[in-house]
């Protein structure tokens, strides 16, 4: 584990709205702590380093606590839905050489055969990975499939270290020429459709 992840935490004195809200005008982030049978511990963050740390799916935070070091994984960040401000975080005690199980994105690279387009079906899959080793995405190569290719989670190469917790039949990717829709052909024949219902109504108000 690389010092980059290291964050000094204050432990949380003051609780309710009004104490979050003092904390993240002063740039800070209200956390709570869970896990292995402890006591939910309540901590303040730095705003801009944990920010900047958080970007990462599944990022793992070194907490020094008092002195302690405390390894964490973000399990949930809750943001302001206007402003984007984070609010608050879960994090969950993970130990080093631990298994967990995460979310980790799924990308594609490549391009698939000429007139064909490669839908993302699954956009994350469910591993079990070191806690300490939480890779930060899957790659899945598209490049030259032909239509009709289907990738199943079975499918797809994971990182060394890691273990399929979904469904391994569960579709990830889907290789399909789009639909073509001619409007122009469709809006012809609907012309052609009120064409004669016109006429009628037209000789009706004649006679």
């Amino acid at each position: 584990m690389d010092e980059d992840n290291q964050i000094l935490a204050e432990v949380r004195e003051t609780f309710g709205k009004g104490a979050a809200r003092k904390l993240r005008a002063a740039g800070k982030i209200p956390a709570v702590i869970y896990g292995h049978g402890t006591e939910p511990q309540h901590v303040t963050l730095p705003g801009h380093e944990t920010g900047l740390l958080i970007r990462k799916a599944n990022a793992v935070l070194d907490l020094q606590i008092e002195g302690k070091s405390q390894l964490t994984l973000v399990k949930d960040v809750q943001k302001d839905p206007v402003h984007q401000v984070i609010e608050h975080l879960d994090l969950i005690i993970v130990k080093r050489g631990e298994k967990v199980q995460v979310e980790v994105p799924v990308h594609t690279e490549g391009e698939s055969a000429a007139g064909t387009i490669a839908d993302l079906d699954a956009h994350t899959l469910l591993l079990e990975v070191e806690a300490t080793h939480i890779p930060e995405n899957v790659v899945v190569s598209v490049e030259g499939l032909e239509e009709g290719t289907q990738i199943l989670a079975k499918d797809v190469v994971l990182p060394k270290g890691a273990s399929l917790v979904s469904d391994a039949e569960a579709l990830v990717v889907n290789v399909h020429v789009p639909q073509k829709v001619d409007l122009g052909e469709e809006a012809a024949e609907e012309a052609a459709a009120e064409a004669p219902a016109e006429e009628a109504a037209e000789e009706a108000a004649a006679e």
